[in-house]
């Protein structure tokens, strides 16, 4: 529950903040304008948050305030910045279709296209990182460090 709440406030930051940006030029524009004006931003904002935050301090705006850190595996150490930039276009291309992939395995009856062949479990991530509680992380590092002394 903790990583759907991270995604969440991630997605609310990232809109509020293109929104912000964006708000005082959109009562100019037309609509095809107003919604670049409003994409920019969030995307710039999105990349800010999932690629350089996430470099920098473990983990994105909404899984600091969880509590969650990303890591690589199989070390636990952090995740270089070409990971975590092909995780962000990984999920800018993949996580917006997940509806459409459930609804589209449904229309077309069971069996026929195996709903966990296209919804994520959460777990499974192509860059090979996971996201862990910071305690977690905490305890592990620890106990690592003390068998290696």
């Amino acid at each position: 529950m903790r990583r759907y709440l991270a995604v969440g406030l991630d997605c609310y930051l990232c809109l509020v903040g293109g929104g912000l940006l964006a708000r005082p030029h959109v009562d100019a524009a037309g609509v095809p304008a107003a919604v670049g004006l409003l994409l920019g931003p969030t995307l710039a904002f999105s990349f800010l948050n999932q690629v350089v935050l996430t470099a920098v301090a473990g983990a994105g705006a909404g899984k600091l305030i969880m509590g969650i850190r990303v890591v690589r595996l199989p070390d636990a150490g952090r995740p270089g910045p070409g990971q975590l930039m092909r995780r962000w276009l990984y999920g800018l291309c993949r996580l917006p279709l997940q509806p459409w992939y459930a609804l589209r395995s449904y229309l077309t009856g069971p069996g026929a296209l195996p709903l966990s062949a296209f919804w994520s479990s959460g777990n499974d991530d192509p860059m090979g990182l996971r996201q862990v509680r910071h305690s977690d992380l905490t305890t592990h590092r620890n106990a690592t460090a003390a068998n290696h002394r």
